[in-house]
């Protein structure tokens, strides 16, 4: 089965947990620490109905799918290749009865689902405005890594549309960009309610940080202990407890 499904230049790898593997290319966007710690991050209930946002290789809902057994998972990919790798990841996983993975551009939520309702939404979406950071190598990392098809108020607004009176946004994102995230959040009536930021160690400044909105909440926002990345040389406890135990 690995060899009908991998083309040349891909690559499986094991994700080290619950025996899942994806498929990935080098020469594209590979999913980092920020979309396994938003895996980990967002709520998830039994018979919750997921869209995860920008999907790219999958990662994000074929972690999702350790946290329940019953979830509903649909995957939205502007790019019609990095969409059909991540269908391959599913196949390969035999999740086709949890995860679905849809091209779409989410800028056009209303005609791409109309009328959908999930409970979920998570998206860890390009970080960095056009002509910001380092200039990516190729087209394929710039749309990943660069607000080139999707910005912040495109990804918000498409939350706000697909969840109901309740339902939670999950996202990763800068921390520099915290007042901007928040103003996006309350603009699409979307109420911060979870918070922690990412520190590589101790003592550093944040580079990620995690929040939960809830469409129409109550205001309350619980600011969870910073998460370390790294003790020394070795990830700290904590990070290993998730990229390596069963339940991410």
């Amino acid at each position: 089965m690995e060899k009908e499904l991998l083309r040349p230049g891909e690559r499986l790898d094991d994700l080290l947990v619950s025996n899942l593997y994806i498929i990935q290319d080098a020469k594209a966007f590979c999913f980092s620490m920020d979309a396994v710690l938003l895996a980990h991050f967002a709520t998830i209930k039994s018979g919750d109905r997921v869209v995860d946002l920008g999907t790219g290789t999958g990662i994000i809902p074929l972690l999702l799918t350790t946290r329940s057994p019953r979830l509903s998972i649909l995957g939205i990919e502007l790019q019609a290749a990095v969409a059909e790798r991540a269908q391959r990841s599913v196949m390969f996983n035999n999740l086709q009865d949890k995860i679905d993975i849809k091209v779409g551009d989410l800028r056009h939520i209303e005609e791409l689902l109309p009328g959908y309702r999930a409970n979920l939404i998570t998206c860890n979406p390009p970080y960095l405005p056009v002509g910001e950071g380092m200039v990516s190598m190729n087209e394929l990392q710039a749309i990943a890594r660069h607000e080139i098809y999707c910005k912040l108020p495109d990804v918000v607004r498409a939350a706000a549309y697909l969840l109901g009176t309740g339902g939670r946004f999950a996202m990763v994102h800068r921390p520099q960009r915290l007042a901007e995230i928040f103003y996006w959040l309350h603009h699409y009536r979307l109420e911060p309610k979870r918070m922690r930021l990412v520190q590589p160690r101790q003592g550093s400044e944040p580079n990620m940080v995690l929040i939960e909105s809830m469409r129409d909440g109550r205001p309350g926002l619980k600011i969870l202990p910073p998460l370390f990345v790294y003790e020394g040389e070795d990830y700290t406890p904590e990070v290993r407890a998730i990229y390596f135990r069963e339940g991410v």
